[in-house]
């Protein structure tokens, strides 16, 4: 009996006995490994291996190869040393595959930072379990606390110092908690402060970004949300209910911060807000900007360095799914170019004013873009 008779015949018997269910018990059935010995395996989904990409990071290297880390929702980090042209899974020994950020150090090419836990929060993304260290490339790493914090957001390294580093963290998903926020260590992870925090136990970090000029100099975003098995809420319990989202200053690391809103920054929309982002021109450091979702949901520029702000883009797509696509990435040497992972890809020449796609055929769902400093035009 081949494989496909023995399949069959199992097949009829199930049959029967359901139709004899009134009449007796059915028995349990019994199933000889011989035959499906011959039968191979197959992918059986998804049929994307690792999922959504979450996070990216690169570099180019001084032979001008690029090397890559890509973060997937699902599916560990990947490394490629050719540009993307070959991929190898380098996170598969740790606890968890879930990866929310990833961060390569610029004064130590070897040392790479990732975050745990998918940050994008829809209904069905997975946890981590804090965040990791590699101080050799990828090959091996060292869990660096923060164990519950569920999902990070952003890590950002101190240019000048290695060992001081920030972890932006949203927080749980499905319940209040106190880890939420911005954390700062100054020792490569041993401890770790909470220096931004929100108002509430369902606030936690959405967005970070630090000026070039001054690794002190930062902006944070906060944001107050909560996912229930119903509904999901982006901000207060109604849309004029008090909500803990914000941005906020610092020009000391961490140590004080000022809040930005409508009545302290010209040119911000009144509140509440839901989820927002920040993003520091890193040509031109006074350039900032920051999609905001709330009454009046928009892409905002400051040319100042935060003082005042203008209201850019405030179509669909700058605020469309903000639980889910809600990253801005500016070009490192062109202040005016803005790109915005979305259901497609858009990008803006005019400093924000106007979006298009150029997504062209690839799968949609953005969440990341990594741009090539030596060569902008490359884009991935």
């Amino acid at each position: 009996m081949n494989a496909r008779q023995a399949a069959a015949g199992l097949g009829a018997a199930l049959i029967l006995a359901s139709t004899n269910a009134l009449a007796a018990p059915p028995a349990p059935p019994v199933l000889d490994s011989a035959a499906i010995a011959g039968l191979g395996a197959r992918n059986v989904g998804s049929a994307a291996m690792s999922g959504r990409i979450a996070a990216l990071a690169g570099r180019v290297e001084d032979d001008g190869k690029v090397t890559l880390f890509v973060g997937s929702a699902s599916g560990g980090v990947w490394r490629s040393q050719d540009g993307g042209t070959t991929f190898k899974p380098v996170f598969d020994k740790e606890p968890v595959l879930s990866i929310g950020a990833i961060t390569l150090d610029p004064a130590n090419p070897k040392t790479v930072w990732v975050g745990t836990g998918e940050s994008w929060t829809r209904n069905s993304v997975s946890v981590g379990n804090g965040i990791y260290r590699s101080t050799d490339g990828g090959d091996t790493w060292t869990h660096r606390g923060l164990p519950e914090s569920e999902r990070i957001n952003r890590i950002l390294i101190d240019p000048t110092h290695a060992d001081t580093v920030y972890a932006c963290v949203p927080g749980k998903l499905w319940s209040d908690s106190p880890e939420r926020g911005l954390y700062k260590t100054t020792d490569a992870g041993v401890t770790w402060a909470l220096v931004l925090k929100g108002p509430n136990l369902s606030t936690g970090c959405s967005g970070l970004t630090m000026d070039p000029r001054n690794p002190k100099r930062l902006f944070a975003g906060l944001w107050d949300f909560r996912r229930k098995g119903w509904t999901f809420r982006s901000g207060g319990e109604g849309p004029t209910a008090a909500s803990g989202s914000g941005l906020f200053l610092t020009e000391d690391g961490g140590a004080s911060w000022k809040r930005l809103d409508a009545t302290s920054a010209k040119g911000l929309p009144a509140g509440p807000w839901g989820r927002l982002d920040v993003a520091i021109a890193p040509s031109k450091p006074d350039v900032v900007y920051a999609v905001i979702e709330g009454v009046r949901s928009a892409l905002f520029r400051s040319d100042d360095g935060g003082k005042t702000w203008e209201e850019r883009d405030r179509s669909t797509a700058m605020v469309w799914r903000p639980f889910y696509f809600s990253r801005l990435i500016v070009d490192p040497t062109n202040a005016d170019r803005i790109y915005k992972p979305d259901g497609r890809l858009i990008a803006s020449e005019d400093g924000g004013k106007s979006f298009a796609d150029i997504s062209g055929g690839t799968h949609g769902d953005h969440h990341d873009v990594w741009i090539n400093p030596k060569n902008p035009s490359e884009v991935i």
